[in-house]
């Protein structure tokens, strides 16, 4: 259907984002939707640095007795991710029918007022509970981000912009480690300091929700949707003040590249169409966050295993946070120059190899130099998968494919952390990181065989079916 038609009111307003400079308007932006990922990452990141906390109010333990008890701090991981993945696979589709803008809005007061009420819970079953509640609206945020970017910047720029904006989203975790290693040892208020790290994220929340509205809604949504007249009236403002900014005049669109103009639905993402890119990417989701959050939620636990003092924890993981906003900053001058899929593999590879060599240092510098490299490789894996996921599907159905397939990841790691302190209490540290590598593994090979390029290419062009690519 979509080979037969010449132009539509969609493909021009896709021609005309896909042809701005990311002037300072565009940037900021970029900014504002950063700012939603912002304190969702910081609650995710919560994880390994109260841990030590939460173990000294007896709430959690590191280990659990059963495989799957709800005493030990896997418990406290797993909530987090069942939450998500409720949030990804049933409500991301709210994003397709409702609008970028709005579900992006509303998503963030449902985890603040969660997560305000998890800071004041006693008991294990308690903070799991506001944990999970917490956890469904950041799963909808957090996929709702990566389809408003990806459908708002030019083609030759979203490899840069998806890693600016992982590096801005990633600020959190040393903000957070740095909180958790001040606070956690303190009692203020009557409250022990964990619980004022995590009301410290809820409240600034609240600040972020009023600046975000001042963002626009997706103008390609709006056309897609038929809403031809607001997208134009969108597009007509933001170019208005790129021009002014660039300083003279806008280059031409070029030609239109139509899309299904098609309403869409779940269904369509099992399609010959899009099948294999579903399986492919709901395999990766999969197994790629055994190795992310195996690493990220656990430091300060591996740390204790590995005989280091619980004080040294806390400063060791707060070194090494700083690589999650760095590395992508820096990756961002390659981001566009390396083919997507590529590069989700390498750090997949690069996680494997050292987390394997870090889980056999036993000396502070060692082990904050090989865990540094490590979260390195962790973040070069989120902002290049974050990004690559979120140009495989069109406009009709990018929130809801992207959901889906992401959601497998929230699936997974809710089971991860029973696994990994089963593992840890079995076979110690080097027995965690083998199973990291092995999953590590499993997601290289489902990209490098069944993944196709993306770079450079508009989000249409990627998502025409086989055979219409030229």
């Amino acid at each position: 259907m979509a080979s037969t038609l010449t132009s539509t009111p969609a493909a021009e307003i896709t021609a005309r984002l896909d042809r701005l400079p990311m002037t300072r308007h565009m940037w900021m932006l970029v900014l504002l939707i950063s700012l939603g990922g912002w304190f969702d990452t910081y609650a995710i990141f919560l994880t390994g640095s109260i841990a030590p906390g939460m173990f000294a109010d007896k709430i959690f333990t590191p280990t659990t007795v059963s495989l799957f008890g709800f005493t030990g701090l896997a418990s406290f991981i797993a909530a987090l991710f069942a939450g998500l993945f409720i949030g990804t696979m049933f409500f991301t589709q709210a994003a397709d029918r409702f609008g970028r803008r709005t579900v992006f809005t509303y998503s963030l007061v449902w985890y603040c007022i969660a997560t305000l009420v998890m800071a004041f819970q006693y008991t294990a079953n308690g903070v799991n509970l506001w944990r999970f509640i917490a956890g469904v609206g950041i799963g909808v945020e957090l996929v709702t981000v990566d389809t408003f970017i990806s459908e708002l910047v030019p083609k030759r720029a979203r490899g840069k912009v998806f890693a600016i904006q992982q590096s801005i989203g990633f600020i959190p975790v040393p903000v957070v480690a740095l909180l958790a290693w001040l606070l956690n040892p303190t009692m203020l208020f009557g409250l022990s300091g964990w619980r004022w790290v995590v009301i410290i994220g809820s409240v600034g929340a609240i600040i972020v929700w009023f600046v975000r509205l001042r963002m626009p809604e997706s103008p390609r949504w709006l056309a897609q949707q038929g809403r031809v007249d607001e997208a134009d009236r969108v597009m007509r403002a933001i170019e208005a003040k790129v021009t002014a900014e660039a300083g003279g005049t806008l280059p031409a669109p070029e030609p239109p590249v139509v899309e299904d103009p098609r309403k869409g639905k779940l269904s369509e993402i099992f399609n010959p169409t899009y099948r294999s890119r579903t399986i492919m990417l709901s395999v990766a989701n999969f197994f790629q966050t055994i190795g992310f959050y195996g690493f990220a939620n656990w430091v300060p636990t591996l740390l204790i295993a590995n005989g280091v003092h619980v004080s040294q924890t806390l400063e060791y993981s707060f070194i090494i946070a700083f690589a999650y906003p760095l590395f992508p900053l820096f990756s961002s001058m390659f981001a566009d120059r390396i083919e997507r899929k590529w590069q989700v593999c390498l750090s997949c590879i690069g996680i494997a190899v050292f987390g394997v060599a870090f889980a056999f240092q036993t000396s502070a510098v060692p082990l904050i130099i090989i865990g540094t490299v490590q979260t390195m490789m962790n973040a070069w894996l989120s902002f290049s998968a974050h990004n690559y996921q979120a140009e495989l599907f069109p406009t009709r159905i990018r929130a809801t494919a992207v959901g889906f397939v992401y959601s497998w990841s929230r699936f997974s790691t809710i089971f991860t952390g029973f696994i990994i302190a089963a593992t840890l209490q079995r076979f110690g540290v080097p027995g965690v990181f083998l199973f990291i590598a092995g999953a590590m593994a499993v997601v290289v090979l489902s990209v490098a065989l069944f993944g196709p390029r993306t770079n450079r290419l508009s989000l249409e062009e990627i998502a025409r079916p086989v055979g219409q690519e030229s």
